[in-house]
């Protein structure tokens, strides 16, 4: 039980380098502290390592350029150090997702293309290769991110990715639409780790401060390779279509592959493994020990070994299934992988099917980025999960309505894409409320995926029958509903982790997540002394006072 009675507690305050004296508060100069004790758990560490951005002093023209890029007012050594980390592991983590919706999703294109009449498709056959593949997906998410727990990551994802891109270009050789659906299941089957393993991984090096928009970049780079997969077939069925008698929707699958090779073979190089295990050769040895450094001053644990007893406990605990709402009922209802057959149905020509619809993921791209930026600076996530999921049941009302001209199908269409970093803004999210735990991240991530293919492989037949298209009965309806509940049920996570924190006798630390006392980042050389409520409320107090540091107000 949580007493009701409020008692200051000095968290952590520096000896005095001449007494050795451990210092605290004068109750005479601090009124509001007249019920003091000192308690000196915590974590000690330099001043300038990972200082969240409310503390960075910087000029105005700094400020301002923090909107476009946190590394912006950053000491050099924190500057330097993060600009390595998104030359190699952001940007290849773009790359890599890039490459996975492209070989993903390039189905969709090339149906639309010729495959349908070439393959002698029917009924639901369009469908049902995205049935094979998220079912192999399934199948992989979670085991996958068992086996990372013993395999390292640098290891499993570029060589998963390597066997996709070779299963991609057999799609273009299938004699059969069946031949086709088993490639689809192993194409799922390799690209399951890839998701919730960088997830996992790019939680593990950044700061709540630089989070957020790289999770979301991430996330939206499949928006990218979206574009890139409407040029590209565009542009292959103009000038390859029947080159060495191959048809263009053949040269999609084939070009996807040897793009998707390359990409993979870097990974080995690129992804850093967790701060505490990397061997990465480009952070030399100080670099390595920087980066423990950053993540002790956030709060966020290093992996552990994943036992049964570990694996079980966490499924018997709220976080997994908490999780799932936020993090899957807006998948449920995605309703723009269906633009294209609206297009061919209003008699669009096979170029503009396929350059139309990459608007709408420009438009994915830039929200991908200002919502979480915006998230990052506020250090405020829930708002802009809201936001971001205000356009899909835009959207989806006007397209579940339906009489309404054909302009406003157009933007109900396109204005879905201003949603696209929900669940990114969620997986920050998720990354903070979970940091105690790298596993229960990865498994939580790898669940919900699991659940998302699962309900894909079955509910997108239901809803969005290829023989109703372009106009479907239910489909909009209930996207709807399900963007809605996504709201609600993020709300019921937020109250189910604060709840929990607050049971285990958690506090807030100066980035506003909650850690176990001894957690608490005490900056060594600090010139303040402050006080921390509960709500984060900081007030400072007078410079050297007999050698404190750091005062942290609790209520207890």
């Amino acid at each position: 039980m949580i007493s009701e009675e409020r008692e200051t507690i000095v968290i952590a305050s520096v000896p005095n380098t001449e007494t050795g004296a451990v210092a605290v508060a004068d109750s005479n100069i601090h009124d509001d502290l007249d019920n003091t004790r000192v308690d000196p758990r915590g974590v000690y560490i330099d001043s300038n390592i990972a200082v969240p951005q409310s503390k960075q002093k910087v000029t105005r023209s700094q400020k301002i350029l923090r909107y476009v890029w946190d590394t912006f007012g950053k000491e050099r050594e924190e500057r330097l150090y993060v600009q390595k980390l998104d030359r190699y592991l952001f940007l290849f983590g773009l790359l890599s997702d890039w490459v996975k919706y492209l070989d993903q999703t390039n189905v969709s294109n090339a149906y639309v293309s010729g495959m349908s009449d070439d393959m002698h498709m029917v009924g639901q056959d369009r469908n049902l290769l995205t049935t094979f593949f998220n079912i192999g997906y399934l199948v992989g998410a979670v085991p996958s991110q068992i086996i990372m727990n013993r395999v390292r990551p640098s290891v499993l994802i570029p060589t998963c990715e390597i066997l996709w891109s070779v299963l991609v270009m057999l799609l273009a050789v299938c004699k059969t639409t069946q031949a086709m659906f088993g490639v689809r299941f192993l194409i799922g089957l390799c690209e399951a780790p890839l998701w919730p393993g960088m997830m996992t991984v790019i939680g593990s090096w950044y700061t709540p401060d630089e989070l957020g928009k790289r999770v979301s970049l991430f996330g939206i780079a499949s928006s990218v390779a979206s574009m890139f997969s409407g040029y590209i077939q565009a542009g292959v069925y103009a000038s390859m279509n029947g080159r060495y008698g191959i048809a263009g929707w053949k040269w999609l699958f084939l070009i996807d592959g040897i793009i998707s090779i390359p990409c993979a073979v870097i990974g080995y190089y690129c992804i850093p493994d967790f701060p505490t295990t990397t061997h990465a050769r480009w952070l030399d040895q100080k670099e390595r020990e920087y980066g423990v450094k950053r993540m002790t001053a956030v709060g966020r644990r290093p992996p552990r070994n994943l036992t049964f007893g570990r694996f079980f406990s966490l499924f018997k605990s709220w976080r997994p299934w908490a999780f799932l709402g936020p993090y899957c009922l807006g998948s449920f209802g995605g309703s723009t992988g269906y633009f294209n057959l609206w297009l061919k149905a209003a008699g669009y020509s096979v170029t503009e099917i396929n350059i139309i619809p990459t608007a709408g993921s420009a438009i994915g791209v830039v929200s991908g980025y200002l919502w979480p930026t915006l998230a990052d600076i506020t250090g405020v996530r829930w708002p802009f999960f809201v936001i971001s999921n205000f356009w899909y049941i835009l959207g989806n009302l006007i397209l579940a309505i339906w009489n309404v001209p054909t302009k406003v199908i157009m933007f109900a269409n396109l204005i879905q894409n201003l949603g696209d970093s929900a669940q990114n803004i969620f997986n920050s999210l998720g990354q903070e409320a979970f940091q105690d735990d790298t596993e229960a991240r990865s498994i939580s991530i790898a669940l919900g995926n699991t659940v998302c293919y699962i309900f894909s492989a079955w509910l997108p037949l239901l809803l969005f029958p290829t023989t109703e298209a372009p106009h479907y009965k239910y489909g909009y309806k209930f996207s709807v509903g399900f963007y809605f509940l996504s709201i609600v049920s993020l709300f019921l996570f937020l109250y189910l982790s604060k709840r929990e924190s607050r049971l285990k006798g958690k506090v807030k630390n100066e980035f506003g997540l909650y850690v176990d006392r001894d957690e608490v980042a005490i900056r060594a050389d600090s010139q303040a002394a402050y006080i921390y409520d509960e709500d984060s409320d900081e007030i400072e107090l007078e410079k050297g006072q007999s050698g404190i540091k750091k005062v942290v107000k609790l209520d207890i």
